[in-house]
């Protein structure tokens, strides 16, 4: 399994070793997030990349024409689950810009960790500040009690502006050795500035948040998403902790699209 992707198995369910797969989500989880028809026909395409980063064959090189053919790709029914709410807590960028890239992800994966450590710094650097990207994260718990908590937490974080500075702190060096038991997920909330701690609490554990969390996630099952981080940019699906080069690929592909 190359050493960019986790593969997602439903909270409190655990895969076998040599799986590559995982099982269904739970019951729950399994009805996909429906925006319309032609969504649905297109949502296994993350599904299939997920399993792509996941397969131990070949996979095409940064450079490959098979890599960077986005018109072959991309999905423009899929760019419809682009929320491009400017009071989204959980976003950041121009609700505007030209290319959206929804992000997957758990803050108990080391993959995606990897990906907020090194590679998401560079894109805001590069595509955020300037308005081409605007970057929209979804809650993708899927390692069981403690990834649970710590979206929560996230949301949480973001109904007080905060969100980018707890994924910050989740996704330090070391933090998820620490696990993201309750008392730990205030501790982050201290971490990231939360300024009302007692907001924060009544947050954290309210139906809200829940809602919002199993939102994100039944929209992630509903694609077909396999492994953890798993994206979109503007309908294209890309899994995994890829290189800078891959995502920056992707960015100008779609920009130039947009521009037509």
């Amino acid at each position: 399994m190359p050493k960019n992707t986790k593969p997602a198995t439903p909270a409190k369910a655990a895969t076998p070793a040599k799986s590559r797969r995982p099982g269904p989500p739970p019951a729950k989880s399994r009805k996909p997030f429906l925006i319309g028809v032609a969504v649905v026909a297109a949502a296994a395409v993350l599904g299939i990349a997920s399993y792509q980063a996941t397969n131990p064959g070949p996979r095409p090189a940064v450079g490959d024409a098979s890599s960077t053919d986005a018109a072959a790709d991309t999905h423009p029914e899929l760019m419809k689950l682009a929320r491009r709410d400017a009071r989204d807590p959980l976003a950041q960028g121009r609700a505007d810009a030209p290319v959206v890239m929804i992000e997957y992800a758990d803050f108990k994966c080391s993959y995606c960790g990897k990906f907020a450590r090194d590679t998401e710094p560079q894109l805001v650097k590069k595509y955020v500040d300037d308005g081409t990207l605007r970057i929209e994260w979804r809650n993708f718990p899927i390692f069981g009690a403690e990834s649970e908590a710590a979206a929560r937490g996230a949301w949480a974080a973001g109904q007080q502006g905060r969100f980018w500075q707890f994924h910050a702190a989740a996704y330090a060096q070391g933090s998820k050795e620490k696990g993201f038991g309750a008392e730990r997920v205030k501790e982050l909330a201290k971490e990231a500035g939360v300024p009302d701690e007692a907001r924060f609490a009544a947050d954290l554990d309210s139906e809200a948040a829940k809602a919002a969390v199993k939102k994100d996630q039944d929209e992630a099952y509903g694609l077909g998403a396999s492994s953890t981080p798993s994206f979109l940019i503007n309908g294209r699906p890309l899994a995994g902790a890829q290189p800078m080069d891959e995502f920056a690929q992707a960015v100008e592909a779609a920009k130039a699209a947009a521009k037509k």
